[in-house]
């Protein structure tokens, strides 16, 4: 099983387009499509190629009810707080970020952001897909000394350690990969992660 995991894409359609030319089982668009909400109806013709496949997030310039709205409009899932179950795995995802100093749509608390995981710890073997990147890892490495994280995201990495872990948000990060704990983690960043279940490693 492959998935295809993608973000902060920010309005980039040509990106879009080349993302949506890899085939995958799933597809994870892992928040900020667009910047500040405009340009999501562009975004959603995209997707539409990969309907039954794609996983919607909301990042932190969207607000749910604008990613809720697409993925009705477009056919679309709805991956915000929620979770499925294929290959013998637990799919879950939680859009938004920890606050920001800029005041975008789709922010949470730390405590909010405790709250909402806390729903997926029973899920095992988990793959964790967020917006908010771990507090203090490479994943949300800004620069040197320099993180803007969620500590919530890294305290429920360190207690139940989901098979994948992934996130966006940071876009210093793209790219990036690490091990936390036992958990395969990536930035998944605008030229996306495929991950093939078949020939997982570690990273």
């Amino acid at each position: 099983m492959k998935i295809l995991v993608f973000s902060d894409i920010h309005g980039d359609y040509r990106a879009l387009e080349r993302l949506m030319e890899t085939e995958a089982d799933y597809y994870f668009a892992a928040g900020d499509l667009a910047s500040w909400g405009r340009g999501l109806d562009g975004c959603g013709e995209i997707l539409r190629r990969r309907a039954g496949q794609m996983y919607v997030l909301p990042g932190n310039h969207e607000s749910a009810a604008m990613t809720s709205a697409l993925c009705r409009k477009y056919g679309l899932q709805h991956f915000h707080e929620r979770s499925f179950e294929a290959g013998g795995l637990h799919f879950a995802g939680l859009g938004y970020s920890s606050p920001t100093p800029f005041n975008t749509p789709g922010e949470y608390s730390e405590e909010e952001l405790g709250q909402r995981l806390a729903r997926f710890a029973a899920l095992r073997p988990l793959v964790l897909i967020c917006h908010c990147p771990p507090y203090g890892t490479l994943l949300d490495r800004v620069r040197e000394g320099v993180h803007a994280g969620s500590r919530a995201v890294a305290a429920f990495i360190a207690e139940h350690q989901p098979v994948v872990f992934c996130s966006g948000h940071i876009h210093e990060a793209a790219g990036v990969r690490t091990m936390l704990g036992a958990t395969r983690g990536y930035a998944a960043g605008p030229k996306g992660r495929l991950i093939d279940f078949d020939k997982l490693e570690d990273v």
